[in-house]
């Protein structure tokens, strides 16, 4: 769930590296979904965006015919499905991993090819390099530009707001074990699919994997104070510091983190109750 922010609509954030934030500002998406240019001669968009003709549009216009790849970290609605009318008009390549099936995402995503973890785009300008990340989603690829040592991380790390596990896709413990591994890369900074740059990224990541865990234990306690507990109950204690009309959105990151905590031991589901483990009381 995303924080309002505003920032400048189109900016070049550093040689070779601009971005474009698309017109579909939101609670989930903050100002838009950020569409980054990269390259100066032949381009790499990462992600394309929504499918508004008017972003589609601005992006062709400020790539000026020079567009050659499409990269995109994942296929939710918000970040790829103008990539097929943008491969389309302009018979750029599609790279990233395609949506899983049987999820409510952009089955129209068919990458020519399909980036797995540590394959890279290397061009005569700059490389990318894959970094599979699931967890928001779980075909989520963030991707390491390697002369900056910038990672740009799609939904996996947005600035100032902490972003929806969804299960079945989603997974919590997938999720916090790829922030632990992003760090291991050292980047210089962190580029989100939503929002401005991060300029501290071990202190970005550590923030997000503190808040999940401060979470998960105030999960366990609430159900240590209120056992049996369906989420609809359990949402409106677990998540009092955030608007009662988000409760909705944040029942499918509660049951991330219980689904977790379940297969821990931690807790258990009988009939749609959650209570908490013996060896937890």
């Amino acid at each position: 769930m995303s924080n309002r922010q505003s920032i400048k609509t189109f900016e070049t954030l550093a040689p070779g590296v601009r971005r474009l934030v698309a017109p579909n500002p939101s609670i989930m998406t903050g100002p838009g979904t950020n569409t980054y240019l990269i390259g100066k001669n032949e381009l790499a968009i990462l992600d394309p965006g929504p499918n508004i003709n008017s972003h589609i549009a601005m992006i062709q216009k400020i790539a000026a015919g020079s567009i050659k790849w499409i990269v995109v970290t994942h296929t939710h609605l918000d970040h790829s499905p103008a990539a097929y009318k943008l491969a389309k008009s302009t018979g750029a390549q599609l790279l990233g991993k395609k949506a899983p099936a049987g999820t409510k995402q952009d089955h129209k995503f068919l990458p020519n090819r399909e980036l797995n973890d540590g394959d890279q785009l290397e061009t005569n300008e700059f490389t990318l390099t894959a970094i599979h990340t699931p967890g928001h989603a779980s075909n989520h690829l963030c991707y390491m530009h390697k002369t900056l040592q910038w990672i740009f991380t799609g939904d996996h790390v947005m600035n100032g707001s902490t972003v929806v596990i969804n299960p079945p896709d989603g997974n919590m413990k997938d999720y916090l074990d790829s922030l632990a591994r992003l760090k291991k890369f050292n980047p210089v900074k962190l580029a989100p699919g939503h929002g401005d740059l991060l300029s501290d990224p071990e202190t970005s990541l550590d923030w997000v994997i503190k808040h999940r865990l401060k979470r998960e234990e105030k999960v366990l306690s609430s159900l240590r104070s209120n056992p049996p507990a369906f989420i609809a109950d359990l949402v409106k204690i677990v998540y009092n510091d955030i608007n009662e009309k988000l409760h909705s959105i944040a029942e499918r990151s509660l049951l991330a983190h219980l689904i977790k905590l379940e297969k821990e031991n931690h807790v258990y589901n009988k009939d749609g109750l959650w209570n908490i483990a013996k060896d937890q009381q």
